[in-house]
């Protein structure tokens, strides 16, 4: 029964890895097929979220910066730190993209200290990376109210929406133009990881095998010793 556990258990993990690193290689094709279309400046009727994700969009407006909050948890070189996110107010429509606006370090004294930097004041212009979502983090307790300044470990657009009241278009913004603001703009590839998965989907295999051998030697050998056993033996 152990055996067949290890072996099931092996098994489904493992092609849950390759299917995980199936889906990362899909994300890596379109990233690169997108990549070579030109910018896309955003406006009426530009397209729905599959045809926008993972193109590099323009967007015209200016960057609410009484609303700014504040993705714990995301390292950039092995230095803990923040995402900033603020909301960006469209030109021309009543309508808003949150977007990332790049990385700062946290202060390995105090979490809740953040170094200054500046925002842009007036209508600007920006590009970036679309994407659904700032992708999740473990997250232990609730996270309470969400307001201005807020240092939380996920956000939802949904959630910052209802808080706001801002009326979000629906996928984020990893900003890729620079802007004099001290923030840094190295985003993680929503492709990372294939190989990883690969890696673990190879070890989950490999367990399996180990599993069934070491079942089939085992099994073996005592049917060896049983079989050598004097007459005596057995029967005593």
């Amino acid at each position: 029964m152990a055996t067949v556990i290890l072996v099931v258990l092996g098994i489904a993990l493992a092609q849950w890895q390759t299917r995980r690193g199936d889906q990362k290689q899909l994300i890596e094709s379109k990233l690169l097929q997108r990549e070579a279309e030109p910018v896309l400046t955003f406006g009426a009727g530009t397209g729905d979220l599959d045809q926008l994700e993972y193109r590099r969009l323009a967007l015209r407006g200016e960057f609410i910066g009484g609303w700014p909050v504040y993705l714990d948890n995301r390292p950039l070189n092995g230095v803990a730190g923040f995402y900033v996110l603020m909301p960006f107010k469209l030109a021309d429509a009543d309508s808003y993209v949150l977007v990332a606006r790049g990385w700062l370090p946290r202060d390995p004294s105090d979490r809740s200290k953040l170094p200054p930097y500046p925002t842009p004041a007036g209508t600007v212009e920006i590009e970036g990376l679309v994407r659904r979502d700032f992708g999740h983090v473990m997250q232990l307790g609730d996270a309470g109210p969400l307001q201005p300044g807020a240092i939380v470990q996920n956000l939802a657009i949904g959630e910052f929406a209802a808080a706001s009241k801002f009326k979000l278009q629906p996928f984020v913004v990893e900003q890729t133009s620079a802007a004099g603001d001290q923030l840094q703009r190295t985003w993680p590839s929503p492709s990372l990881g294939i190989e990883r998965h690969r890696g673990y989907a190879f070890q989950w295999y490999a367990l399996a095998v180990m599993a069934f051998i070491f079942f089939v030697v085992t099994g073996f050998r005592r049917g060896s010793e049983n079989t050598n056993k004097p007459a005596a033996q057995q029967s005593g």
